[in-house]
This record gives structure tokens, sequence and C-alpha cells, in this order.
């Protein structure tokens, strides 16, 4: 937009002193502003890309760059986010993931061992995945009107922006652009967990619920750490392919 208003300025105090020029002078002049005007659209910055997952595992769809202009999202598109999420392929990797874990552990004897036990523990780990998506990034940002991205910083100390990607659980953006309380990630996660009543038999109530609610709040931190640092990591092998390539091709 600024460089529209100062080539509209500039063509406005060119238009005098093109009355009383010649008409090859005249098109040289609006020949040079062209030439300026493509060369500053030429060089500035293009939009970042946001890789839809991240190490090419970790599902990466509410994933924004902080310093760009604020847009807000509508409802449909935050569900949108929460449906891909949810059914992208690495997703069912992490559910099997956390059920093997738990299979190890024994958490839930109620739910027994070999492939019976497995089964159940995998189908209670997607639920609380599946659920737990659409509530902390569809359902409760949509009714308190938040935006369930993660706002990326990109620059700075490495211990500033650990701190910034991990707080995001605690702080959100709202639809306006304003930094606020992520009200959406623990009420989301809280009645997930609650939900968790249900089929975890052997870890019911209230000390169970909380600690269900924090391991997810705890793990979305760490998604958020990991997907702060992920260009950089991409950065870093793409110029060591670079410098190998450069160096095979020395050879």
């Amino acid at each position: 937009m600024k460089l529209y208003v100062c080539l509209v300025v500039g063509a406005l105090c060119l238009v005098p002193r093109a009355a009383g020029q010649e008409p090859g002078t005249a098109s040289s002049a609006a020949a040079r502003t062209s030439t300026d005007s493509d060369a500053t659209a030429s060089t500035a910055p293009a939009s970042p890309v946001i890789d839809k997952r991240a190490y090419g595992v970790l599902p990466n769809y509410r994933t924004a760059e902080l310093g760009s202009v604020y847009t807000p999202i509508t409802a449909g598109q935050k569900f949108t986010i929460a449906r891909k999420d949810s059914l992208d392929w690495p997703s069912y990797l992490t559910a099997s993931m956390f059920a093997g874990i738990s299979q190890l552990g024994n958490s839930n004897p109620s739910f027994g061992q070999g492939m019976e036990g497995y089964a159940k523990r995998y189908g209670s780990s997607a639920v609380d995945q599946v659920v737990g998506n659409f509530l902390t990034e569809a359902v409760m940002p949509s009714i308190l009107h938040q935006d369930p991205r993660y706002f990326r910083k990109g620059h700075g100390s490495a211990a500033s922006r650990l701190f910034y990607a991990a707080s995001r659980s605690v702080i959100a953006k709202s639809d306006k652009g304003n930094w606020t309380f992520n009200a959406s990630e623990f009420l989301g996660n809280g009645m997930v967990a609650a939900l968790g009543n249900v089929y975890y038999k052997d870890s019911v109530g209230f000390s169970p619920t909380m600690q269900r609610m924090f391991s997810q709040i705890l793990t979305d931190s760490l998604s958020q750490c990991l997907k702060e640092y992920w260009p950089d990591v991409k950065a870093y092998l793409q110029r060591r392919k670079a410098r190998r390539e450069a160096a095979a091709g020395g050879m």
C-alpha cells in the first residue's frame, strides 16, 4: 500500500513537469518509473511458505508467522484446521505411539494386555486426540472468538523463542489480534480429560482428570517448540545438502 501511495504521489509531482517536456522525454521518464516499480515489486519479500508437516511427520496446519499482518480466520477455517490435524496420517502414528507407551507401562490395567488391550488403548488415545483437536482448535475458539493458530516468532535468542513457544499454550490471540488468556486450550483439554472418565475406568476422579489435562497441554507446548524451530532445522539441512553437492561436484 505504501509503495502504491508513493508511486501515485510521484506521478502527480511529475505531471506539471511532463507537460512542458518533449514527447520523447516524457516517454523516457514514464519508462524509468515503470522499471523502478517493477524492480521494487520483484525485490519485495515473499510470504513465507508453511510446510503442512514439520519434520515430515508433525501436522503443521495451524502455524502462522508472527511478523505478518494479522488476519482473523472464520469459524469454518478453524474447523478445517482441526479436521486436517485430526485426519492427517501422522496423527494415527501418534495415537499408536501413546497406546504402545500405555501398554508397556500397563496403565489402565482393566484394558488388559495383548492385541485386545492394545486396541482399547489405541481407541481411547485416538478419541482423546480427535476430540481434543476439535475442542481446542475449532469449537472453543469459535465460541470464545479466539485464534487457534500458533504464531511462530522466528527471531531472538534460543531461550526467548523456546519460552515464547511454550507459553502460547497459556497465551493466544483473540479474533481481534490481541493477546489474551488461552481459555480454549484449557477448557477444551479439560473437557476431553473429563470425558476420559467414561473409558479410563482405572483413572477416574479429579486428580487423574487434571493429570490428563495438563499432560495434553504440555504435549501442545512441546509441539509448538518443535514448530518454532522447524524452518531453522530445514534451512540447516538444505545448506548442508548444498555443501555436500558442491563438494561432490568439485571432485
